[in-house]
């Protein structure tokens, strides 16, 4: 343990760290084009029912809703970056069945999980691995890591595709927009936390041990920095983009698109979230992320996916937050815009799709 508190002694040096840049290259342009309103007046009374919304709101918000078929979007500060947490789980996975269509990438292919692999969080599956023999097909870790949002999954499956810089490269050659992507759990949020991460740390409750060493001016001072420039920060209205490109067939295969979609579906996280604002009929295929709290703020409770009409419309929306009020805020300004969206739909685009 002496090992463990000595990490904490010298402050991550958060004002020079390096991101990697969010700007568009020249194929890339229209995914960083600025949210345009809506001409249409039903789908503008929706925008402003949202900004209405986020006014009772305590923290940062950042809404985008694209609809699926026709094009539309609606929102709120939907370019800025905000802290996507789990949220980028969904990137890590596409890279995987990507390479999985280009032959690249055997999702059938058995790995073992060793000590080296155990991140933070997720502890029944850290225990799992201590036990020995703890062995999964790629498949399997990519739905732990969509479906139960399991840090020891996700992270091991970044190895298997590249790491970070792969992640990044098929961002930037999908053409996804204002994406960023982070160096795994273990790091960023130990980074978050205001120390370095190492190895020691990952079993037990050593990193929480770790974090509470951390003094108070060195941790607000990383955290705030995460907040203000997120090392995994995504405007909302690059993710609703890249969802609606998923959902008609852009990015993967149709076999792998159906499984992705699928498998988002299968979602067990954020029950109080858009999902409980939904009403019979209606489907939620997403992913959740939600991030550490300090001070009583939460860096990041988000929720993103597509929402399905009864009649098979999309919603692509991704609604990310920065929480000063725990996560009961968040959650009901998610379940307020499901029921907007919903609602508009019923009103305004049912009658469009009805056979």
């Amino acid at each position: 343990m002496a090992f463990a508190a000595s990490l904490v002694v010298a402050p991550v040096a958060t004002a020079s760290t390096t991101l990697q840049p969010v700007t568009p290259a020249a194929a890339n342009l229209d995914a960083f084009a600025p949210m345009q309103p809506a001409a249409d007046a039903d789908v503008a009374q929706l925008n402003a029912q949202i900004h209405e919304r986020v006014r009772t709101f305590q923290g940062l918000s950042g809404i985008a809703v694209k609809a699926i078929d026709r094009g539309w979007e609606a929102g709120w500060r939907a370019d800025r970056l905000f802290p996507q947490q789990s949220v980028s789980k969904l990137w890590v996975s596409l890279a995987a069945l990507d390479l999985s269509d280009q032959g690249k990438l055997d999702l059938n292919r058995r790995v073992t999980l060793d000590r080296n692999d155990i991140t933070i969080w997720s502890r029944g599956t850290t225990a799992k691995i201590l036990a020995g023999g703890y062995t999964k097909s790629l498949d399997e870790l990519l739905y732990d890591a969509l479906v139960k949002s399991d840090n020891h999954a996700n992270d091991r499956l970044l190895r298997e595709v590249g790491g970070p810089e792969a992640i990044r490269g098929m961002i930037t050659s999908k053409g996804l927009g204002p994406i960023r992507f982070s160096e795994g759990e273990r790091i960023m949020q130990s980074k978050i936390a205001g120390f370095a991460w190492d190895q020691s740390l990952a079993t037990g409750n050593r990193w929480n041990e770790a974090r509470a060493r951390v003094p108070a001016a060195q941790r607000s001072a990383a955290f705030n920095h995460y907040v203000a420039d997120p090392y995994d920060g995504a405007a909302p209205i690059a993710i609703a983009r890249a969802l609606a490109r998923l959902e008609q067939g852009e990015l993967l295969s149709p076999a792998a698109t159906a499984k992705f979609l699928t498998t988002m579906g299968m979602a067990t996280t954020g029950r109080l979230r858009i999902k409980s604002g939904l009403k019979p009929g209606w489907s939620w295929a997403h992913k959740t992320g939600t991030g550490q709290v300090y001070a009583g703020r939460v860096a990041g409770v988000n929720d993103v996916g597509i929402l399905t009409a009864p009649d098979g419309t999309g919603y692509a929306i991704a609604i990310l937050t920065v929480s000063d009020g725990g996560q009961p805020g968040a959650q009901a300004l998610m379940r307020d815009v499901a029921r907007m969206v919903i609602d508009h739909h019923e009103r305004h685009e049912g009658r469009a799709y009805t056979l």
